[in-house]
């Protein structure tokens, strides 16, 4: 599945796309740093580095750029914010009171999360290449949490008010399936 988000050239990036370049520095005793240029990853590396750490240090901190700078071009433009307030004023009649919404890269086993307390959503990345109503339906779920923390009959009530909840539930499961992880809906 592409993960590129729309307009969002940089963010489907990985490293495969990247040239890789060492720089070894008789200077540098135990630090490595790299970054992104163009289409280069220049790793600088000490001069006595065996090359297989080389690959390790090349995709451990490639790895970090390019999600960085993943996560900065999805939360750019602030749809995710916007669109979530229009989702509040459909199904919470405006309601909620969200503090912070936005992509995160590191939720890998789940598709959204939401902390209550702190009024807080972090949307998985990947749901951003996702069709619309699917993303709009972890939306949903999350911002139900801000008023229900449980999965409740009472949280699913206010879940289910977005018609395509199930649909998108039977979607997210297929997608858990696919990525190997236990197809439960992931959304928490």
């Amino acid at each position: 599945m592409a993960v590129g988000g729309a307009g969002a050239p940089e963010s489907g990036r990985s490293l495969a796309d990247l040239e890789i370049e060492f720089v070894r520095s008789s200077r540098r005793r135990r630090t490595v740093s790299a970054r992104v240029q163009g289409n280069r990853l220049i790793v600088q590396v000490p001069a006595g580095l065996a090359p297989s750490e080389e690959q390790e240090w090349a995709e451990r901190l490639g790895s970090r750029i390019l999600r960085a700078q993943r996560r900065r071009t999805l939360n750019s433009d602030r749809d995710l914010e916007r669109r979530a307030q229009e989702l509040n004023a459909r199904y919470f009649a405006g309601r909620l009171r969200v503090a912070d919404i936005r992509y995160v890269t590191n939720q890998n086993g789940r598709f959204g999360s939401c902390s209550p307390g702190r009024a807080t959503i972090r949307i998985a990345d990947r749901v951003a290449a996702m069709p619309t109503w699917v993303r709009d339906a972890v939306l949903v779920h999350e911002l139900a949490h801000l008023e229900e923390a449980n999965h409740s009959a009472r949280f699913w009530k206010l879940a289910n008010a977005y018609p395509l909840m199930e649909r998108a539930r039977g979607y997210l499961m297929a997608v858990g399936l696919d990525d190997g992880s236990d197809g439960s809906d992931g959304a928490e």
